[in-house]
């Protein structure tokens, strides 16, 4: 009875905590975040997807097809508006909702796994952490994909602990599955949570059904996972005559040209968000030389031969092909001097920076936050922001390190492969970190615990020992 009692109360209080994340979520639709196209982008392909029947932006007043987003964040805005009329905030008090049931998924993972001090912990670093929220009222794809990592970090551990009680898998096995279709249906790199996560199912899990079942189980995941991408395949072939089964990584339609020249040579010298601000995203505007560090020429001709191509861009207004050739034989020139600079040291420093940069970015904060005289205030909440980051990667990688996290491989993995393909971007932004944030909250908050493993899997653990030794001995 008293341990009905307690656990009563335990409820009551996760609720209380998870309606305090709800409001603190809810308090940032009051800040006046700063706005971004591809919120425009995916509102427009929902009203005309879900309207006109057809998936693509208006050019004049035709609509003409498109495949440069993934269908998933249109899919859930026309869903709402359907509902709701078209309200965004609608649909930012939906993901507001599903990211704080993502933090309960957090929270009940690590009460399984590790034990409920690890739980209020993780649910306590999850419910209020600001960068995970201001994105709840976002209308971007990353608050979405965070959740669905989160279930699936979840999915994967009910998964697991299904087989090793030999107790029926399909369920859990159908929410990893839908975790990792919306995944990559929201996002291209979402491919890199399904091939890690399968392969999780079976290295977790041969064990305790063996090698064959558990391989079977993994296959059987990936393929209900991609299963989604089959129409989205079919129809971007019959409209465009390609086989397209995600996105694009220069969110380009067939035969659209692409600056790729441009985008190598800023891989030669981009290293931190600032540079994404004031180059990349002036791409199609007006480029300041004075933008454009010293880094991105190591010879006197170099920076004449800089200093003439922005100038050629700032007067055509854009990249043309004969532009971008240029571009792309200074980068080689560039490339052939320092080979490891571009292959090794800038990748890490970008990646170095999405981790480490003050996340400023969807707050009305300067991009130029260290400039303390001209902007004290943005600097006071940039340096703040930067401090609490730290905190949270801190904790994290001190979980990891004293081995307390479950499914340490698995989320090691994701984190590696995630970060190896950030560092092939020329564009550094803290955003393209935000999918690895349900590992950093699970280790973050398993590294204030004392626990390293829950007492049922160290229980099975010693089970499966003794039952690897006894037909050891008897063989």
């Amino acid at each position: 009875m008293r341990g009905a009692r307690a656990q009563t109360r335990r409820g009551w209080i996760v609720a209380g905590v998870l309606v305090a994340g709800f409001a603190y979520r809810i308090l940032f639709l009051l800040l006046p975040l700063s706005l971004d196209d591809d919120t425009t982008a995916y509102t427009e392909l929902a009203h005309n997807w879900f309207r006109h029947g057809t998936y693509g932006f208006f050019n004049g007043r035709v609509i003409a097809p498109s495949l440069i987003r993934l269908p998933g964040y249109p899919l859930f805005l026309g869903a709402v508006f359907s509902v709701f009329g078209d309200h965004l905030r609608a649909a930012l008090v939906i993901q507001a909702l599903m990211d704080v049931t993502g933090c309960w998924l957090l929270w009940d993972l690590a009460c399984k796994e590790v034990s409920r001090r690890a739980g209020w912990a993780v649910l306590l670093l999850a419910v209020f952490c600001p960068f995970t929220a201001v994105y709840a009222v976002t209308g971007l794809t990353e608050s979405l994909s965070i959740f669905c990592v989160a279930l699936a970090m979840w999915a994967l551990a009910r998964v697991t602990r299904a087989a090793r009680e030999r107790t029926k898998t399909l369920g859990p096995l159908l929410a990893l599955s839908a975790a990792m279709a919306y995944g990559m249906l929201l996002r291209p790199d979402g491919v890199l949570l399904t091939a890690v996560f399968c392969a999780g199912v079976a290295w977790y899990g041969w064990r305790a059904v063996g090698v064959g079942r558990a391989v079977r189980l993994g296959v059987m995941a990936g393929v209900l996972a991609a299963l989604p991408l089959i129409p989205w395949t079919i129809r971007n072939y019959r409209t465009f005559r390609v086989v397209q089964p995600l996105a694009p990584r220069y969110v380009n339609n067939p035969g659209e040209f692409v600056p790729a020249g441009f985008f190598r040579w800023m891989r030669t010298w981009s290293v931190n968000f600032v540079d994404a601000g004031t180059v990349f995203w002036n791409l199609n505007d007006q480029i300041d030389p004075e933008d454009v560090p010293a880094r991105a020429c190591s010879t006197e001709a170099q920076c004449r031969e800089t200093e003439a191509l922005i100038e050629e861009h700032n007067e055509l207004g854009d990249v043309t092909p004969q532009l971008d050739a240029k571009f792309a034989a200074l980068a080689a020139e560039r490339i052939r001097e320092r080979p490891l600079n571009y292959y090794l040291v800038l990748p890490l420093g970008r990646v170095a920076d999405m981790w480490l940069w003050p996340r400023t970015e969807r707050f009305p904060v300067s991009i130029w936050w260290w400039d303390i005289g001209d902007h004290p205030r943005d600097s006071a909440i940039a340096i703040g922001l930067g401090l609490l980051n730290l905190g949270y990667v801190g904790l994290a990688v001190w979980g990891f390190a004293r081995r307390r996290v479950p499914f340490e491989a698995a989320l090691l993995a994701y984190i590696v492969l995630r970060c190896i393909l950030l560092g092939t971007m020329e564009n550094p932004e803290q955003r393209y970190t935000m999918m690895m944030f349900p590992m950093v909250l699970l280790a973050g908050g398993c590294a204030l615990a004392r626990e390293r493993i829950a007492p049922a899997a160290a229980e099975f653990a010693k089970v499966s020992t003794r039952g690897n030794g006894a037909a050891a001995g008897s063989g």
